[in-house]
C-alpha cells in the first residue's frame, strides 16, 4: 500500500505547512501529494507550486470539480502541469453536489450525473491521447457546441501541445454512490473515496474483481497523539460540515454515504442541527466510532494495530491527511 499526502484546500489563505509538509512527505518516501477545491482556492495552482519545490513526488487533484471548467480546459491544465513536472501528474475528478454547481459555479446540476460524468471523462481522455481531433455529441457536453444559439462555425479541433504521455496520464473520480462507483471501475483508472471503512468494504458496492492496476486511494485523518477523542476532533468536525453543511437537506450524497455505512439516523441528527446554525452541537453529534473508523488516530501502537485493517483490504494508497510531520514519519515508518 503506497502512501500519500492529502492537503486539502486552503481555508482563509494559504497555509505556511503545505509546502513543508509537502517536501517532507517526498523525503520521506510517500508516492503522492494531492490538492483540493471547493469555492475558494483552486486545486490546480497550489499543485503547480509544489511541482516547482518538489522532484519526485507524483502530484494529484482530490478532487478537481468538473463544473469548474469545461473537460478540454481541465485537460489543459492537466497536460501542462504534467510537463512541468515531468509526468508526474494523476487527474482526480468530482462532479460536486447542486449546492455547489448551481450556487457558486451557476450551472445546472446535470439530470444525469452518471452520463454527465462518463462525456467529462470521454472528452479528456481524447485531449489527453491526442489522436484526432476532439469530437462528441454529448447530452452534457457537445464538441463542436451545437446548440440553438450557437453560429454553426465551431469545428473539431486537436490539441496543439502534444501529451508528455499520451493516453496515459491517469485519471481517478471521486464517487460514492453504488452506480458511480462502479461506473468508475469501467471508465477511469482509479476510485478517490471521500470515507473510507476498511470494516464496511459493502457500503460502497466496489466489485470483487477490479481492472488490473486501477487505484483505490481513499483519504483518512492521521494523528499521532495520546488521547483519542481529543484526536479525533478535527475529524468530527470535518464530517459535521460535510454531513450537515456540504449539501441540501433533501439531497447531501455525504450524509446518505454515511447513512448506507450504519449511521442513517446519526446522519440526519448531524444535519438538523447544522442546518439549524447549531454547528457546534453538530459536531459533536457525530459519532466517535464513525469517525474513528475512517481514520487513524491515536497513540502509535493503535495505529499500526489499526493500519493492518487497511492493507487487508483493495486499498492500493492511502492519502493521508496529516497534521504535523510526526504523523506523516511515523505512518511512513510503519507502512515499511
Amino acid at each position: 500500500m503506497r502512501l500519500g499526502l492529502a492537503l486539502g484546500y486552503w481555508g482563509r489563505g494559504p497555509s505556511a505547512s503545505h509546502l513543508p509538509l509537502a517536501r517532507e512527505a517526498e523525503r520521506l518516501g510517500y508516492d503522492s501529494v494531492w490538492t483540493a477545491e471547493s469555492w475558494g482556492s483552486d486545486a490546480f495552482t497550489p499543485l503547480t507550486w509544489i511541482a516547482a519545490h518538489t522532484s519526485r513526488i507524483r502530484l494529484g487533484t482530490a478532487v478537481a470539480q468538473m463544473a469548474a471548467r469545461s473537460p478540454t480546459t481541465t485537460a489543459m491544465h492537466a497536460l501542462t502541469l504534467d510537463h512541468l513536472s515531468g509526468g508526474r501528474m494523476m487527474l482526480g475528478l468530482g462532479l460536486s453536489g447542486p449546492q455547489v454547481v448551481e450556487g457558486w459555479y451557476g450551472r445546472p446540476f446535470p439530470k444525469s450525473p452518471l452520463t454527465a460524468t462518463r462525456e467529462y471523462v470521454d472528452v479528456v481522455r481524447q485531449v489527453l491521447r491526442r489522436e484526432g481531433p476532439v469530437e462528441l455529441d454529448g447530452r452534457f457536453h457537445s464538441l463542436p457546441y451545437r446548440g440553438p444559439d450557437a453560429t454553426g462555425l465551431g469545428k473539431p479541433l486537436k490539441a496543439i501541445t502534444h501529451p508528455l504521455r499520451p493516453g496515459t496520464l491517469p485519471v481517478l473520480l471521486g464517487a460514492e454512490g453504488p452506480k458511480n462507483v462502479a461506473q468508475t471501475t469501467r471508465i477511469a483508472d482509479g476510485w478517490l473515496p471521500l470515507y473510507w471503512s476498511p470494516t464496511r468494504p459493502e457500503a460502497y458496492a466496489l466489485p470483487e474483481v477490479l481492472p488490473e492496476g486501477f487505484l483505490v486511494a481513499p483519504m483518512a485523518q492521521v494523528r499521532v497523539c495520546d488521547d483519542v477523542a481529543e484526536g479525533l476532533l478535527p475529524v468530527k468536525t470535518m464530517l459535521g460540515f460535510y454531513i450537515g453543511g456540504m449539501g441540501h437537506a433533501t439531497r447531501n450524497f455525504h450524509a446518505d454515504l454515511m447513512a448506507r455505512m450504519g449511521y442513517e439516523e446519526a446522519a440526519r441528527r448531524i444535519q438538523d442541527l447544522f442546518l439549524a446554525g447549531r454547528r457546534e452541537e453538530a459536531v459533536l453529534a457525530v459519532p466517535d466510532a464513525f469517525a474513528d473508523e475512517i481514520s487513524l488516530v491515536g497513540p502509535r501502537e493503535r495505529i499500526a494495530e489499526r493500519l493492518e485493517l487497511w492493507r487487508k483490504g483493495p486499498v492500493t494508497d492511502l492519502l493521508a491527511l496529516a497534521p504535523d510531520e510526526e504523523s506523516l514519519r511515523v505512518l511512513a515508518e510503519l507502512n515499511t
